[in-house]
């Protein structure tokens, strides 16, 4: 299995740049357990779930995580934080002319400096001034992908953004969950619809292209997640009453299938570097919602995992060719566990 293997031609046009100006005013497909597609709106999400079922969303907070910056030459210097190790230690992505040696110093915004420490595979870890969250309150900019080609602005510190984000840490959003507002979680609600929530933090890592390393060790760079006691008693009692886990999005497939990798769903705190790619058995997660995928990615290789890859391909086929809006911004697909 090659990363060209999940490949696919994508019109520029059709990666969303802009949030819609109401969020569940995307487009929803459907491919159903026959394999069949259907296009719908994601305000007919409601008619797809039952009473009974649980949803399981990551409540992960974004945090304003890019930095910009200049070396000691002057050289512009673009900081991306991956993840916190300590209050002033952090790992992150440096976008420079020139890669910046151990020991040197990057000023921000020319009231805090950072020094590069070190490296860890691609990434580099800078030492702040301060703590790294008083930096990034301070001067951090939304870190939009780097397929969203445009400078963040006021709309996206809100849209970039789940409205049931409450646990800072995640430095690239959830995208599955921005489709969701308040009113269509209260209507899912009184339909006997369950809501869970874990937490795992997507990390900028996320964006960067798989690895031949990952690709043998069968992982993928690491991300803090927490699955609660209170989480598993809810799926326990899904699973007795009949109803389906449907996760929202890949990282709640990632969080729920690492809590159950002994074999039972167990509470968890830890870091996962779980890569899902088919032939994975899948323990807990029956449906997924999820936004349209990069090509040769992990996460599109997760959906393929799950659905199966020719469901899949033929899925991302038509929705190129029904011009659906694709990535973070973009519309989403809503698929069940194909059989084992």
């Amino acid at each position: 299995m090659q990363p060209a293997d999940y490949t696919f031609e994508l019109p520029e046009a059709l990666i969303a740049q802009v949030p819609l100006p109401e969020r569940a005013a995307s487009r929803l497909l459907h491919l159903t357990p026959a394999g069949e597609l259907e296009d719908l709106q994601f305000k007919d999400f409601s008619r797809l779930v039952n009473p009974g079922d649980l949803l399981v969303l990551n409540d992960t907070r974004v945090v304003p995580a890019r930095l910009l910056g200049r070396k000691a030459t002057g050289g512009k210097v673009e900081i991306l934080l991956e993840r916190e190790l300590e209050p002033d230690l952090a790992v992150v992505q440096l976008r420079a002319s020139k890669t910046p040696p151990d020991g040197s110093r990057i000023e921000i915004a020319d009231a805090f400096g950072a020094t590069v420490t070190g490296r860890q595979g691609n990434f580099f870890v800078l030492r702040f001034d301060a703590p790294v969250q008083d930096i990034l309150d301070a001067h951090g900019h939304v870190p939009l992908p780097p397929y969203i080609k445009r400078e963040d602005d006021d709309q996206d510190r809100e849209r970039y953004q789940t409205v049931f984000a409450r646990e800072p840490g995640a430095v690239a959003a959830p995208t599955a969950g921005l489709h969701f507002d308040k009113g269509q979680l209260n209507r899912l609600r009184s339909i006997g619809v369950e809501l869970g929530y874990l937490t795992l933090h997507v990390g900028a890592g996320t964006f960067q292209p798989l690895r031949e390393d990952q690709l043998t060790r069968g992982e993928l760079h690491a991300e803090r997640l927490q699955v609660s006691e209170r989480l598993c008693r809810q799926v326990a009692d899904t699973r007795e009453l009949g109803g389906r886990v449907i996760a929202v999005g890949t990282t709640v497939v990632r969080g729920l299938e690492t809590a159950a990798a002994g074999g039972e769903l167990q509470p968890c705190d830890s870091d996962t570097r779980l890569f899902i790619r088919p032939g994975y058995a899948f323990r807990v997660v029956d449906a997924l919602l999820t936004n349209f995928h990069l090509p040769e990615s992990s996460l599109l290789m997760l959906v393929s995992a799950f659905a199966g890859t020719a469901a899949v391909k033929a899925a991302y086929a038509h929705a190129v060719a029904e011009r659906y809006r694709f990535f973070s911004y973009g519309d989403a697909m809503f698929c069940h566990r194909a059989a084992a």
